[in-house]
């Protein structure tokens, strides 16, 4: 028990304690003010920084692995490809690559390769290293998902010397320079492959590139810095300036309805994918610009099931695209933000045939005449058509992105009113959509794909092609598909894949509905906005920020 003499000498010792306490809590507090000013000083250091709004957090990051378009939007300025296609002319200019040549019987590409280039590690870039990727891409450990299908018929390189490399074929391949202008197909630092492993690596990604990545926090934000030592670009990339982009944070609005609200409240300086109803309202605020930016490739589309009755009758599928209204729809959805489509490719898309926009016309009457000559009338007078007792009734599958869903409806609708029925069943993933595909079990269900090369119809409308999900099959299509992508020639290419167009929509394979616009948003004193050749991806490195 203490005695009031031993609490008194006791009493000093305590105050001592709480004095160094209390100096040590002054002092962490100093630090933790210091820290925060020098993180100020960074930021302020760091120079202009914008916040970039991404639409979809993708299942993984890295290129030579996943295949999500959004991806590309901030890893397009981490890495270069060894040739690129001008946003303008689409014509290919140099990458990584100064010059390359086709050998006369089209079976391998040789590429000269920049001498003045480092990775952000400080790796130097040369054929070995162009080598190393081309290994990784076709490890079957890998598992691309996009990167390998890229390079086609693709068999082995040669190193000719350190800065030279040929590319070996088993066949001619002309979309084989399309696909190395393309994110996918990005060069990634040796060294760094080789201290991370496949899983790890995308959190640590290295390239060549205008931006350096430095830091990903998954389904938060990634960041990226300029980097100070690039002096290789294509030619479309913009010089340096005091106001171009140092830094640029990436942050996720998966919900289409945020969108807007974090452009408007200064959240966000830059985000695609806005809904249309949004825009709008949002022309009208002269802080802000919109920028529509047309994607290439497949339109926003409904492929018809050719094995499944009635579908599987031409007549059928002819007068269901008579009986598309798809200027109304797209008004209705798309604000006509959209273009409306007319075939199995979009007019920006490389050897797209204007011929196919002739080609059904809405006309609800001329779509029962079909069906009347195919056997269909309404026998019990119930408003729905039918034969042999049998309802026309149809099951449409479609995702729940992209206001697809509200095109369905309409569709709907319109079909109702000459005597259809179809029953709309709305799945929540891609992967629950491509089960549906691959079980047959459906009418008409939607998907599309973007990009410049217009063999991207190969692998929908070829027979067995792997995403033929129409199951539709055309000896003589083959062979116009097969030859489109061993040509060189542009205007042989132009004939072969306009006889392909025609042939899609003469058989009624698809149900076209709008052609893919990309609604961006910037604030004004974003300048420099300019978008690749693909449509998605931004030149981060053009961007210039004013006061």
């Amino acid at each position: 028990m203490l005695t009031s003499a031993s609490m008194r000498r006791r009493l000093p010792v305590s105050l001592g304690v709480l004095g160094v306490l209390i100096a040590i809590l002054c002092l962490a507090g100093v630090v933790v003010a210091l820290l925060a000013l020098r993180a100020g000083l960074d930021d302020k250091d760091g120079g202009n920084r914008i916040v970039y709004g991404l639409t979809l957090n993708p299942s993984g990051f890295d290129p030579h692995i996943h295949i999500s378009n959004e991806l590309g939007i901030p890893f397009y300025s981490i890495y270069d490809t060894l040739i690129y296609r001008h946003p303008q002319t689409m014509d290919f200019v140099p990458g990584l690559a100064e010059r390359w040549e086709m050998a006369p019987d089209g079976l391998s590409w040789t590429f000269a390769l920049r001498r003045d280039v480092t990775f952000h590690d400080g790796t130097p870039f040369n054929a070995q290293a162009v080598a190393a990727n081309l290994d990784r891409i076709t490890n079957p450990e890998l598992a691309s998902g996009k990167a390998l299908a890229l390079l086609g018929p693709y068999t082995g390189y040669t190193v000719v010397d350190d800065f030279t490399i040929t590319l070996h074929l088993s066949e001619p391949y002309a979309p084989l320079l399309d696909g190395l202008s393309q994110v996918y197909l990005g060069m990634a630092s040796p060294a760094a492959l080789r201290e991370y492993s496949k899983n790890t690596y995308q959190w640590h990604q290295v390239g060549t590139g205008p931006y350096r990545l430095e830091e990903i926090v998954p389904g938060d934000r990634i960041i990226l810095r300029r980097n100070p030592e690039y002096a290789w670009g294509p030619v479309f990339y913009a010089e340096a300036t005091d106001q171009s982009v140092d830094t640029v944070e990436f942050r996720f609005y998966t919900d289409p309805a945020t969108r807007s609200l974090a452009l408007e409240s200064d959240a966000v300086q830059m985000i695609g994918e806005l809904l249309p109803t949004d825009v709008e309202l949002l022309l009208g605020n002269t802080q802000l610009r919109v920028l529509r930016v047309p994607i290439p490739g497949l339109p926003q589309q409904f492929f018809f099931n050719t094995k499944r009755a009635p579908t599987d009758e031409l007549a059928v599928r002819q007068a269901l695209l008579y009986a598309t209204n798809r200027t109304e729809i797209v008004d209705a959805v798309f604000q006509g933000q959209s273009p409306v489509a007319h075939g199995p490719l979009t007019a920006t898309t490389p050897f797209y045939d204007p011929a196919v926009e002739a080609l059904y016309p809405f006309d609800p009457t001329f779509a029962q005449s079909l069906l009347l000559g195919a056997g269909y009338g309404d026998s019990d007078n119930d408003g729905i058509w039918d034969r042999d007792g049998e309802p026309l009734r149809l099951t449409m599958i479609f995702p729940s992105w992209n206001q697809t869903p509200e095109v369905a409806q309409l569709i709907q609708s319109e079909w109702r009113d000459i005597g259809i029925e179809v029953e709309l069943i709305r799945v929540p993933d891609f992967p629950t959509l491509r089960s549906y595909a691959l079980e047959g079990d459906f009418h008409l269900i939607a998907f599309y794909d973007f990009g410049v090369e217009a063999s991207l119809l190969n692998q929908f409308y070829m027979t067995g092609g792997a995403n033929n999900w129409s199951g539709f099959s055309d000896s003589e299509l083959d062979g116009w598909l097969h030859e489109a992508v061993r040509q060189v020639d542009a205007g042989t290419r132009a004939a072969l894949y306009s006889s392909v167009q025609q042939r899609i929509m003469e058989q009624a394979v698809v149900l076209p509905i709008r052609e893919y616009v990309n609604l961006n948003g910037t604030t004004a004193r974003l300048d420099g906005v300019i978008f690749s050749a693909q449509g998605w991806w931004p030149l981060l490195r053009n961007l210039q920020l004013r006061p």
